[in-house]
């Protein structure tokens, strides 16, 4: 059996009630932990960087202080700790620079690693003076102070987890004197005043747990940002020209979601009047969007407006990739394949041309297969009404526009597009024979060295047979139905998405069954989460 691999662990947020939200009150997102095992980590690096420099640094004191007394290096048992602090340092780094961990465990591995630090710091420090030495019990700050400092800032630690390791770290320096005192290297008289000696390092402990305070309750802050509606904000799954899209889950519910936010900054323009157009044409296309059925559309749950106006959509999860991903990582698809995955997206654009939206962004990227329930290469278009023209309006009255962006990418763009001319459904058509001749060769319809270059040739220049570019066999009547979505004319181009799924339909390629969908999906990859 293949083991199913998940690319990005899945958030750590579950569905639940008050009572269990009320149990989480310092959960906190999971991508907030993952950039502290980060520092974690850089923080471990330098931790064995400076137990190697801080005894040769030593040794090399001594030697300058005493030249003929002295030897360059003699191994003293200051060396055998620090060669302590190494190991320890050097596991922590290589144990978090292995793979992706669990977040939740990133908090109690600083804090055991905290305590072996301060435990070696705590016997280095008062082993270090040899028998008969003359020794001084005035109170003072050693390194262990600013060590719980340093975790308390780069690890969001509850207080009370805080207080706890804090106070065992902070008593490493009097458990050195006792052993030190032990060994007879060290004498301090009364017990207590292996204590009192390093009350500083317990005052500085009180403030490292008020920076722990204020760290978890700005990441609980964060958590609260990220609720938007319904939905409690998780991982982040990518970044885009528009925004972030995050693994999400229903408060109530327990169903995954991908929830995508577009920044306030990106609609913004100095004018808070054109803010509030863009918001509000947000909502009615959004609108729009979620009336879509098709089983073939990915399925809007929710959309709002959020305190800070940032816009946002929440939308199905889905496992699998797109086909910019398929076509990258495992090579041009088979003919067969092609026209069963160009139905499928027939089918949904059929539907939404039919509701008065042109999707304007058909390409690989926005268009996934994957698994729905038993189905295998099942797919899903994305993106419909995020930043889209309804109604076969102008360029000008999309919600890209109003932002600032040119919708469209350059390699799948039609040339009525890039002219801003009238648009209808036909475009998006243009799109998808681009995006069938990348699938069948492997490579785009014109490739040019700047984006301005790509978008002079949609306008100007003629597609090469696909059979001229591909050594795999292209039946000639998908050919001929490949291109003729790529005349330059619209009027040329089939007449709707209804008649280019009966063209294809027609060209007696086929078939792509269900079981030679299976087939490819166990042999050569497992299912992974998308960012939609």
């Amino acid at each position: 059996m293949v083991e199913r691999r998940y690319v990005g662990r899945p958030g750590r947020e579950t569905a639940g009630d008050s009572r269990g939200r009320t149990s989480r009150a310092l959960s906190l997102p999971a991508d907030l932990l993952r950039q502290a095992s980060r520092r974690l980590e850089i923080t471990a690096l330098i931790g064995a960087a400076l137990w190697v420099l801080a005894p040769g640094l030593g040794h090399v004191a001594q030697h300058l202080a005493v030249p003929g007394d002295s030897p360059w290096f003699v191994f003293q048992r200051f060396d055998a700790i620090a060669a302590s602090g190494i190991v320890v340092s050097l596991a922590v780094f290589l144990y978090l620079r292995s793979g992706e961990r669990d977040p939740s465990l990133i908090v109690n591995l600083a804090l055991w690693y905290m305590i072996a630090t301060a435990f070696d710091l705590g016997v280095l420090v008062h082993w270090g003076p040899p028998p008969g030495a003359p020794t001084s019990v005035s109170p003072i700050i050693t390194w262990i102070g600013p060590i719980i400092l340093i975790f308390a800032a780069i690890v969001p630690v509850p207080p009370s987890k805080m207080f706890a390791a804090g106070l065992i770290a902070a008593s490493m320096d009097p458990f050195g004197m006792i052993v030190a005192q032990a060994a007879g290297s060290y004498h301090f008289g009364p017990l207590r005043n292996a204590f009192l000696m390093h009350y500083p390092n317990y005052l500085l402990l009180g403030v490292a747990v008020v920076i722990s305070n204020v760290v978890t309750r700005l990441g609980q802050q964060v958590t609260r940002e990220r609720e938007m509606g319904s939905y409690r904000l998780g991982e982040l799954l990518g970044r885009g020209g528009m925004g972030e899209v995050y693994r999400a889950t229903h408060r109530m519910l327990a169903r995954p979601a991908a929830v995508k936010l577009i920044r306030p900054e990106v609609l913004a323009s100095g004018d808070g009047g054109t803010v509030q157009t863009a918001i509000a044409r947000f909502r009615r296309e959004a609108e729009v969007a979620s009336t879509l059925r098709s089983p073939h559309t990915v399925e809007l749950y929710d959309f709002g407006v959020t305190s800070d106006q940032t816009l946002y959509f929440a939308m199905e999860f889905l496992e699998g990739m797109d086909l910019e991903t398929l076509v990258r990582e495992h090579g041009a698809v088979s003919a067969a394949r092609t026209v069963h995955i160009l139905r499928q997206v027939c089918e949904s654009l059929e539907e939404a041309h039919a509701a008065g939206l042109v999707h304007r962004d058909i390409k690989p990227a926005n268009i996934h297969v994957g698994r729905l329930g038993l189905r295998h290469d099942w797919v899903k278009v994305l993106d419909f009404g995020l930043v889209k023209s309804a109604s076969g309006a102008r360029q000008g009255d999309s919600l890209a526009t109003a932002a600032g962006l040119t919708p469209g990418t350059p390699a799948y763009m039609a040339p009525e597009i890039a002219l801003q001319e009238t648009v209808d459904g036909r475009a998006d058509l243009y799109a998808l024979g681009c995006v069938a001749y990348y699938m069948l060769t492997g490579r785009l319809v014109f490739e040019a060295a700047t984006a301005f270059q790509q978008v002079a040739k949609h306008i100007q220049e003629q597609p090469a047979p696909l059979s001229a570019r591909t050594k795999g066999p292209v039946a000639p009547a998908l050919e001929r139905v490949v291109l003729a979505c790529l005349a330059k004319r619209p009027g040329d181009r089939p007449a709707s998405a209804a008649e280019l799924d009966r063209m294809l339909a027609e060209t007696g390629v086929g078939p792509w069954t269900q079981a030679d969908a299976r087939a490819w999906w166990s042999s050569r990859l497992e299912f992974h989460p998308t960012a939609t």
